[in-house]
C-alpha cells in the first residue's frame, strides 16, 4: 500500500513564505510520530512531502521524499502525488479552507485517511460547531459572533472562527480591548473567559462511533493577553468513564468524523465543557505511542475495513514540551 503524507506547514504549504516556527515545531512532532508508527507496519510504502528547508529535520529512512521548493505549490503537488498513491493523509489547519480543500482534492481510488471535507466544514467553523453542540445537548461554552457582540463587564476571549491553536486569540477585559479586536479583519467569535483545567481528548471516529485513546492536559501561559501553549501531558487522566461519554456524544453530533480527531475541553468547578473539535491530527499524537502503546497509524488503517483494536491498559503520562516554561 502506497501512502502519501503531507503535513502542511513542514511539507510545502509555506514554500513561498517564511516558516512559522511554533507551528513548524508542532508539525514536525506529529509527522515524526506518524513516520515511527508506519515504520512498524509491513507492506507500507511511504511518500513524504517535505519543505526543502527542512530536508534534514525528520528521520527519513525507507521513504520516497519529495522536497518542495519555493517555486512549487504544496497543495498542487499534494493533488498530483495523490494520484499515484493508494491513500493519503493530509495534516493541515482548517483556516482559509486549507484542510477542506486538501480533502476535496483527493480523487478515488485514493483513500482519504482523515475526516472528509463535510466533517471539516462542520467542525472547523467554531460557530457552526457550537450550534451543532447545542442542538445535541452537549455542554459547551456560550459563543456568539464578534460582530453581534458589544462590550460587557468581565473577561472574554476572542478567537478566529476557523483558527488553529491560540496564536490569534485575545483576552478582552475592558472597552479598549474590545475596540481593538472589533477592528480585526478576520471573522471572530467571542466567549466568556472561563477559569478551569484545560484538557483534550485524543479519539478515533467512524460512522457516529468514537474510541477514546487518551485524555491530555494542556499547559498554557498567558502573555500580553494571549494564550501560549507551553506543554502537553499526554494520557494525564486515566478516568475514562468521565470522558468516553463526551466522545460518544460528539460522534453522534458529527457522524462524518472519521479517523483521528481531537476534542478540546475546559473543566470548571461545575462542568466539563466542549470548547472545540479538531478534525485532524493534534500535537498530542506525538506522545500517544509512548504513553499508551497504541500505534495510531495501524489503528487508523484498521478503520478502513473494520474497527480499531484499542486495548484497555492505562499506560503512563508523557510530557511534550513545546516552549520554555
Amino acid at each position: 500500500m502506497k501512502i502519501l503524507l503531507f503535513e502542511y506547514i513542514t511539507g510545502g504549504g509555506f514554500s513561498q513564505q517564511a516558516l512559522p516556527d511554533a507551528l513548524a515545531k508542532e508539525g514536525l512532532l506529529m509527522l515524526q510520530a506518524l513516520l515511527d508508527d508506519f515504520s512498524e507496519i509491513a507492506g507500507i510504502e511511504l511518500v513524504l512531502m517535505l519543505d526543502s528547508r527542512l530536508a534534514d529535520a525528520v528521520a527519513t529512512d525507507n521513504l520516497i521524499i519529495h522536497l518542495i521548493g519555493a517555486d512549487q505549490d504544496g497543495p498542487q503537488m499534494f493533488a498530483l502525488l495523490a494520484k499515484e498513491c493508494d491513500a493519503a493523509w493530509p495534516i493541515a489547519p482548517e483556516f482559509d479552507g486549507i484542510l477542506g480543500a486538501l480533502c476535496q482534492a483527493l480523487v478515488p481510488p485514493c483513500l482519504l485517511l482523515t475526516s472528509p471535507e463535510s466533517a471539516v466544514a462542520a467542525t472547523g467553523d467554531k460557530f457552526l460547531a457550537y450550534q451543532r453542540l447545542l442542538q445535541y445537548g452537549i455542554a459547551t461554552v456560550p459563543t456568539c459572533l464578534l460582530t453581534d457582540a458589544h462590550h460587557q463587564a468581565g473577561e472574554w476571549i476572542v478567537k478566529p472562527i476557523d483558527g488553529v491553536g491560540c496564536g490569534d486569540s485575545h483576552i478582552v477585559s475592558d472597552a479598549s480591548d474590545f475596540e481593538m479586536v472589533t477592528g480585526l479583519a478576520r471573522a471572530f467569535i467571542i466567549q466568556p473567559h472561563l477559569s478551569g483545567k484545560k484538557t483534550s481528548l485524543s479519539c478515533l471516529f467512524k460512522q457516529g462511533r468514537a474510541w477514546l485513546l487518551c485524555v491530555n492536559l494542556q499547559h498554557f501561559e498567558i502573555i500580553d493577553k494571549q494564550y501560549r501553549l507551553q506543554a502537553i501531558t499526554v494520557n494525564e487522566n486515566p478516568k475514562w468513564h468521565l470522558y468516553q461519554p463526551i466522545a460518544d456524544s460528539v460522534a453522534r453530533a458529527f457522524p462524518d468524523l472519521w479517523g483521528y480527531a481531537g476534542i478540546d475541553l475546559i473543566e470548571t468547578a461545575d462542568a466539563i465543557l466542549v470548547l472545540e473539535i479538531n478534525p485532524r491530527l493534534t500535537t498530542s499524537v506525538a506522545g500517544i505511542r509512548a504513553a499508551t502503546g497504541i500505534n495510531l497509524a495501524r489503528q487508523v488503517l484498521c478503520l478502513v475495513d473494520a474497527e480499531p483494536k484499542i486495548h484497555g491498559d492505562e499506560g503512563q503520562a508523557v510530557s511534550i514540551k513545546l516552549a520554555s516554561m
